[in-house]
């Protein structure tokens, strides 16, 4: 199965296999490979949905798939 032919019912099925289906922000920074300040930033700019739940973020698998999906390769991800 080819990058380009991957539906976002694959992707949750084979992507973060190891994570659990709602990540906390220290998770999330991990897959994205970023700091906990930029993982913050993105998640109040909006650009990852999310609960908070009192002064902790959760972050749905599933909404952090449809993030990472939708950005062309060769783009740049800015938070």
């Amino acid at each position: 199965m080819g990058e380009e032919n991957l539906n976002p019912r694959d992707a949750y099925r084979v992507m973060l296999r190891d994570y659990p289906d709602v990540l906390n922000i220290d998770q999330m920074c991990e897959v994205l490979s970023v700091s906990t300040k930029t993982g913050y930033a993105i998640l109040k700019k909006g650009s990852v949905q999310h609960l908070k739940v009192g002064r902790s973020y959760r972050i749905p698998k599933a909404h952090l798939l449809t993030y990472l999906i939708g950005f062309a390769p060769g783009h740049t991800i800015r938070a």
